[in-house]
């Protein structure tokens, strides 16, 4: 299991570097702020701001267990932290980390950077970084984040958080660089081989992602994300009965790690086995301690139902969800429950039925109190939809005029995975008037992570009479093998007869 991304990812899709902050502390008595102002105070490391010593224990607590992945276990400890210190602006952060809801999510990040101020340089630095990701502002995440491994070279979280900006935006090259760099640093920081393994996979090296994970268990051997991971490699690599063993070593550690469920399902899925990996989930929602967790095992099921052909029974699925973030007015999650579900209507040919959940979806985030740049990234990310509606129905001119509009928001925006978007709805359209040519050419600089955008090169080199790439694109498709997605789940069984 990667790091938790929490519910930032909801309606832009845009990548927030959600993950676990800062590094060592300097406390002094208790009751006066302590604020390490240059690196070499705090040996290098990025300074922890408290008024507390008990506040700063429960907020490394929270930080070990969110590091290990025992995100519901840590939501405690940073809430205690937070009660013994309410100005404690990391332990804000990291309680925005793991929150459970979109809402959560966006109340402790602003909460965070209005204590900004009061932390030091490092953690305002990180915090103001987190915040930039969440409003979709790559440009501005990036800049945050290169000065905060500036300010501090040797700190393996400054070096962490800037590898998770490059991985989030597809740059695995340096990616790895910056994970590798914190385990230079800090040998025993397990969090920073887990991600290191999965930037490896992202690259198709097996081998040192499986090297990089074998040390990640040899670290933590005690722990169940460190098989969870392991798990999930070999589940990408279509070992599926491996994979199911290595879930298991997590549940049997720790039962309550949901989300090897979650993976044992998949793999239970591609094995071809839909009815079992609903039992596998329905042990998950059994045990489920939270609507985030029960979000996962219905979003899990809705993925299976798509697999196997059954939208109807998927959408039921969607209506579970936005009753979940309808009991807390959750606008984030229900939000995204919209998208989600506006997208398999698209996939069932209802583009009318879409469009109106996609617009339904818009009027609730710019009606809500979420930050003005996420309601203008909404308004931009319409076009997208807006454009796909439109290919739907047949409507060329509208398609392009909304690709065109969605194109010009994103170059200004600078935000390369929305670029990438851009790319994959100009290929659409070159798909759909036979130019198989352009279509390749727009479609090679999408989002090659998306198995939606694989199958359809599989498609444009199909068109060309390129059989041998058409089949490259298909397979790469059909065996993307990751846990549950829809976007794999509309053209898995297609991408697999090609």
């Amino acid at each position: 299991m990667q790091r938790n991304r929490s519910l930032v990812l909801f309606l832009v899709m845009v990548f927030a570097s959600v993950v676990s902050l800062s590094g060592c502390a300097k406390v002094d008595d208790g009751k006066t702020p302590v604020v390490a102002t240059n690196a070499g105070s705090a040996g290098g490391k990025i300074p922890v701001t408290t008024s507390s010593e008990e506040a700063r224990k429960e907020f490394l607590q929270g930080r070990d267990l969110s590091e290990k992945l025992l995100i519901q276990d840590s939501i405690q400890h940073f809430d205690k932290a937070l009660s013994l210190d309410p100005g404690f602006a990391l332990a804000e952060l990291n309680r925005a980390q793991v929150s459970p809801t979109g809402t959560e999510f966006f109340d402790h990040l602003k909460k965070a950077v209005s204590l900004s101020d009061k932390a030091s340089n490092g953690e305002r630095l990180l915090i103001l970084g987190n915040e930039a990701g969440a409003n979709g502002n790559a440009a501005k995440q990036k800049e945050y984040l290169d000065q905060l491994v500036a300010a501090y070279p040797n700190d393996e979280r400054a070096h962490f958080n800037l590898g998770g900006y490059y991985f989030g935006q597809q740059d695995v090259a340096q990616a790895i660089e910056h994970y590798k760099k914190a385990t230079e640093l800090a040998p025993t920081y397990s969090t920073a081989f887990n991600i290191l393994g999965y930037a490896y996979r992202q690259n198709a090296d097996y081998a040192n992602a499986e090297q990089a994970f074998k040390k990640y268990i040899e670290l933590i051997p005690n722990d169940p994300n460190p098989y969870d991971s392991y798990a999930e490699l070999l589940l990408k690599m279509g070992r599926f009965d491996e994979s199911i063993a290595q879930y298991q070593k997590a549940l049997a550690i720790d039962s309550n790690f949901i989300n090897s469920h979650q993976g044992i399902a998949a793999a239970l899925m591609y094995k071809g086995k839909p009815d079992q990996a609903a039992a596998e989930l329905q042990k998950l929602t059994d045990k489920a301690r939270s609507d985030a967790e029960r979000r996962t095992a219905l979003f899990a099921q809705t993925v299976v139902d798509v697999d196997s052909g059954k939208m109807d029974k998927a959408l039921e699925d969607m209506d579970k969800q936005y009753a979940l973030g309808e009991k807390t007015n959750d606008i984030p999650a229900m939000t995204g429950d919209l998208q989600f579900k506006g997208n398999i209507l698209l996939e069932m040919g209802k583009p009318d039925e879409a469009k109106a959940l996609f617009e339904r979806g818009l009027k609730m985030t710019e009606g809500s109190n979420l930050s003005q740049e996420i309601k203008d990234n909404a308004k931009r990310f319409h076009h997208y939809n807006l454009a796909r509606v439109a290919l739907a129905k047949k409507d060329l001119a509208t398609a392009k005029t909304e690709a065109g509009a969605f194109r010009q928001g994103t170059e200004s925006l600078k935000n390369p995975l929305q670029t990438k978007l851009a790319h994959e709805l100009m290929g659409l359209i070159a798909l759909e008037v036979k130019d198989y040519d352009n279509a390749v050419t727009e479609l090679q600089q999408a989002n090659q992570q998306n198995p939606f955008d694989l199958y359809q090169l599989c498609r444009a080199y199909q068109g060309k009479g390129d059989m041998v790439k058409s089949k490259e694109f298909c397979t790469k498709a059909a065996a993307f093998n990751s846990l549950p997605q829809l976007n794999l789940a509309f053209v898995r069984t297609k991408a697999a007869k090609v």
